[in-house]
């Protein structure tokens, strides 16, 4: 490799800039424990104890994806590296960046194992597609509209049809954002949804379980003005202002914006809940003592629903 041992030393981002380094950790580190495809998984489980089993047996193999990742990289330069078939006239590797996995299965086992990792790859992506839509769905059709515009006195029907237009506009929007960031690296526009987790759910979590002067109106005014914080700043950076709306260098110089948004999001839904002078503010504080305890001992929790 053209980079010899170098290619071993620690990423240019420790070199070039510290904060990247800070931004890409709090993205990764807390944008896991905000993701609602990922949150909702917990309602599975008819217990604190299966709740705190299924968080085990996932962290050791998300864990092991990770520690592959370094692996497959590292034997995709050995086996790549130098073999023209898997490169265009100029040089780039093709399909780009999003094609290694699948030309190290070809290299390492022909035709064969290429159709067992592309088998794979589809049936995962569906599995993921189905848990975000669900999640969205539920989020627009449940949490949003039946519980806190309609106050837990939504129509059954009129909840439904909001479930089914959701699922249609969130399949029609990730169309186009799929072709908008055909050539995007994957690993990165992915990450965009743990910088939103990091910096909108994230916080309003922490403050739910821990704070008792978070209020309702609090979090939807805070989360839906650090969203749209994030979204913007996101734009700006170099991953869209410049590979995809083709400008010439980016605004916003880091690659996620979690080290600014996450206390944004803190300053923020805290900013909104002390504001917020209601009597319904006034009630949700009254309960968090009663929450809190369910929370940490489970004495008082609800049981169990049979299906």
């Amino acid at each position: 490799h053209p980079k010899g041992q170098a290619l071993l030393e620690p990423g240019g981002w420790l070199k070039k800039d510290a904060l990247n380094v800070w931004t890409v950790g709090l993205t990764m580190c807390f944008g896991i424990m905000g993701l609602p495809h990922i949150l909702m998984r917990f309602f599975t489980v008819k217990n604190a104890a299966g709740a705190r089993k299924s968080v085990a047996y996932a962290t050791i193999i998300m864990s092991g994806f990770y520690i592959f990742i370094l692996i497959i990289g590292l034997g995709s330069v050995a086996l790549l590296w130098g073999q023209p078939q898997y490169y265009d006239d100029a040089g780039k590797l093709l399909g780009g960046s999003n094609m290694v996995a699948l030309h190290t299965a070809q290299a390492l086992g022909g035709d064969l194992l290429l159709g067992f990792m592309s088998a794979v790859a589809f049936a995962t992506i569906l599995a993921v597609v189905a848990g975000l839509t669900l999640a969205a769905s539920a989020a627009i059709s449940h949490d949003l509209y039946a519980i806190v515009i309609k106050n837990n006195k939504a129509d059954p029907k009129r909840e439904l049809m909001i479930s089914k237009i959701t699922v249609v506009a969130v399949g029609l929007m990730s169309i186009v954002l799929g072709l908008l960031f055909e050539t995007q690296n994957i690993a990165v526009v992915t990450a965009f949804a743990l910088a939103i987790a990091a910096s909108v759910n994230f916080p309003i979590l922490l403050l739910a379980m821990y704070w008792r002067g978070l209020t309702s109106h609090g979090a939807v005014w805070g989360g839906a003005l650090t969203f749209a914080l994030t979204l913007v700043i996101i734009v700006l950076s170099d991953s869209i202002w410049v590979q995809v709306l083709g400008h010439e260098t980016a605004i916003f110089p880091y690659v996620y914006p979690t080290v600014f948004s996450m206390p944004a999001g803190f300053v923020l839904v805290v900013l909104f809940s002390l504001l917020d002078r209601s009597d319904k503010a006034a009630l949700e504080k009254s309960r968090f003592d009663g929450q809190f305890v369910r929370s940490e001992t489970g004495i008082g929790a609800d049981k169990a629903a049979k299906h």
